[in-house]
């Protein structure tokens, strides 16, 4: 029973898609975010609400039966600027919907959030955080969060551990983390109309046969991706023979946000 859907960040490139996709499906999706976004259509409203503001959040939220949130930094940053986006924010836009009853939440969350596991392990939803920079401890804070309000205010959250959204990935290491827009789209649905989701993570990824996830808890929900990367492997694989690697980023599922700032003394895994 979706009737207005609000998708947060969504000038960026999976709200974009979404707005596409989504449109039909419910009759009122509310565009929110700060960038400027291309002018409404029939059954849209536009919103450019700053969600470090609780009074704009709360009025945002009003009126919708679900969100998508997409809102906030989407990679590394200082500590300053992911503190007010992705946890003063997240935190205004989960307790703004608290106080409209609305009744469910689709998170975007991140590989990000696990990235210090190796890629030689495979692993699913019930592994603890091992977030590789400050953006992924941001995600997993978001986790955390939708949690606390599943529990205590009886919240439906879809929690989505995004990998790399585009229309084919892009590198090898994409090649197992990779989604496809409508692989993500059908996730989506699947967190706003399945009804019995009261706190899930699944990942946000497509039927990689690279893939570094075990995503049976998607599947037990219904989830049926219909890509996988692996058409597009030689011709990447091909396109990066013979480069540099750095090891720690080849070591482990994040990549260079593992790298980045990375402590030499640290053990290794």
């Amino acid at each position: 029973m979706m009737n207005r859907v609000l998708i947060t960040g969504a000038a960026g490139g999976i709200g974009s898609a979404l707005r596409e996709s989504l449109r039909g499906v419910y009759p009122v999706l509310r565009l929110s975010d700060r960038t400027p976004v291309a002018p409404a259509r029939d059954g849209e409203e536009i919103d450019r609400t700053d969600l470090a503001d609780m009074t704009e959040v709360e009025r945002m939220v009003a009126g919708c039966d679900g969100i998508v949130h997409l809102g906030g930094i989407s990679g590394e940053n200082t500590w300053e600027s992911i503190l007010q986006s992705n946890i003063v924010g997240l935190y205004n836009v989960f307790e703004a919907a608290r106080r409209a009853g609305t009744r469910r939440i689709i998170m975007a969350t991140s590989n990000h959030a696990v990235g210090f596991y190796p890629r030689a392990q495979t692993i699913d939803h019930r592994v603890v955080p091992r977030p590789d920079s400050r953006y992924g401890v941001s995600k997993a804070f978001s986790e955390a969060l939708a949690s606390l309000y599943a529990d205590k205010h009886g919240i439906g959250f879809l929690c989505t551990r995004i990998g790399n959204f585009g229309p084919r990935p892009i590198d090898s290491r994409r090649l197992a983390i990779w989604v496809s827009p409508r692989d993500y789209t059908q996730l989506v649905r699947i967190g706003l109309e399945h009804p019995d989701i009261r706190f899930e993570i699944v990942y946000g990824v497509s039927n990689n046969r690279r893939s570094w996830y075990d995503n049976s808890n998607a599947d037990r929900l219904g989830y049926r991706p219909q890509d996988d990367s692996e058409p597009y492997a030689a011709e990447i694989l091909a396109a990066e023979a013979g480069q540099a690697k750095d090891p720690i980023a080849e070591r482990y599922q994040g990549g260079m946000f593992c790298a980045g700032e990375y402590d030499a003394a640290a053990p290794p895994e």
